[in-house]
């Protein structure tokens, strides 16, 4: 098939190599110069795990091709998807302006019969939006579909590669043939291809995310009265998840959550069903307990070394708001990183990835290390805040000769509590007791 893909982030990049790797012909558009020529390349301009060899490979057998020329990518392809950003606006609401000038154009240069597809993460009704920027303008039929994305950011060539599931809403029999045809490589596992009607798959990836972002709150909030009354969140996550009604993922508890979907994609639903007159109220608590979880290791900071952080020196590990991924949109240790500063301390961070999207956010008011130790080197107290996989298993005799003070501020849980006592350090975890609370919870 004849496809084009218009933006190339995350999502559309993803979406573009992918389908090209199953035969189709793909141009994937993009309006920025400066990226598109980076592409041409087979440089990537992102962080994605296997995203880079999928697009070398697709550009060296020429399937995949890159231009800022959108008209003419729409003119020669046969099915479109719409995969620009919706960046949320001040009250919350998704920001359509893009989407819809992309509509403008495929309106203006459809040359034939065309299948439009919204791949970006729009609210409910945006497909209806879409048919009438490119029905103004177009002499040919359209065909308007919902494809909502359920992509990982660390995982996403693997999410589109082998889905769980593919939900797509249309409301034709020439739309359905035709993405039934397109994404069939994608499901020979069994999974299903779930046909809807274009609203319900609208809100579909909405719910979704808010869904998850809640089990994410919800384990958070419990961890909070572990903290006050001496119990363990790690044993209530297990309690609770071995159930099959409620299941393990997404029970972890920790300093919140961030990326660019679910702080978006919450708010984005809030103000829709605001606007329908229905009560958003969990999800403004699944957003207002995230908010604060961040807030977390800066407190536990403050709280042992004292609110004037002048001299102090505090090491970060992990920047990016998940492994895997260098992006930091709504990450935990930009509000981590402000509170410090903001309490004079100097602070000295790592990550693998995120170090150039870091000094672009923070900029140049932390140092940043070229490995961890580097971080840890005379540090007052050592933050975690991604749980990247170097972590996990750090050499702790050399950590403990690096620090001034063996104090570590665990926000996602890797280590146990009772080793790390034995081993000598204050460790302060997420609804976890420490060694002398349990001890006196014994007695």
């Amino acid at each position: 098939m004849n496809v084009a893909v218009v933006g190339t982030g995350y999502v559309g990049l993803v979406v573009g190599a992918g389908l090209a790797e199953t035969g189709n012909d793909v141009i994937c558009a993009d309006v920025d110069a400066a990226k598109v020529e980076q592409l041409q390349g087979g440089s990537i301009p992102i962080y994605e795990p296997g995203l880079d060899r999928l697009v070398e490979r697709n550009l060296a057998e020429g399937r995949l091709s890159f231009t800022t020329d959108v008209a003419m990518a729409v003119r020669e392809s046969d099915i479109i998807f719409i995969a620009v950003g919706t960046p949320p606006g001040e009250d919350g609401s998704a920001d359509l302006q893009h989407v819809l000038a992309v509509a403008a154009t495929i309106g203006e240069n459809m040359n034939g019969e065309k299948i439009v597809i919204t791949k970006s993460t729009v609210p409910v009704g945006t497909a209806t939006k879409v048919r009438a920027e490119i029905e103004k303008r177009a002499r040919h039929p359209v065909h308007v579909c919902s494809n909502p994305e359920f992509l990982k950011e660390g995982a996403a060539v693997e999410d589109f590669m082998k889905p769980d599931r593919v939900v797509v809403g249309v409301d034709s029999e020439v739309a359905k043939d035709a993405l039934e045809e397109l994404y069939a490589p994608f499901v020979r596992n069994g999974h299903p291809v779930i046909f809807m009607d274009i609203a319900s798959a609208e809100i579909t990836k909405y719910a979704a995310n808010a869904m998850l972002a809640t089990r994410i709150s919800f384990m958070n909030m419990v961890a909070r009265l572990c903290d006050e009354v001496g119990a363990d969140v790690n044993q209530v996550r297990q309690g609770i998840g071995t159930d099959e009604r409620i299941g393990p993922a997404f029970l972890y508890a920790g300093c919140g959550y961030g990326g660019s979907c679910f702080p978006k994609d919450v708010k984005a639903l809030v103000r829709t069903m605001r606007q329908h007159g229905v009560d958003a109220s969990i999800l403004e608590a699944v957003e207002n307990v995230n908010e604060v979880q961040k807030t977390l290791p800066l407190v536990a900071v403050l709280e042992r070394l004292g609110p004037d952080l002048s001299g102090k020196r505090i090491a970060l590990w992990g920047l990016a708001f998940k492994p895997e991924t260098d992006d930091m949109r709504a990450a935990p240790s930009l509000v981590v990183v402000e509170g410090l500063l903001a309490a004079g301390a100097e602070v000295q961070a790592h990550d693998p990835e995120a170090i150039k999207q870091a000094r672009l956010q923070i900029g140049e008011r932390v140092t940043y290390c070229t490995n961890n130790y580097e971080a840890a080197k005379d540090a007052d107290a050592l933050v975690i805040l991604t749980e990247w996989q170097p972590y996990r298993r750090p050499d702790f005799d050399r950590l403990k000769v690096l620090l001034r003070q063996p104090l570590i501020v665990d926000g996602r849980n890797l280590f146990e509590p009772a080793r790390m006592a034995e081993r000598g350090f204050e460790y302060v975890s997420i609804g976890r007791p420490s060694v002398r609370q349990r001890s006196v919870a014994a007695e």
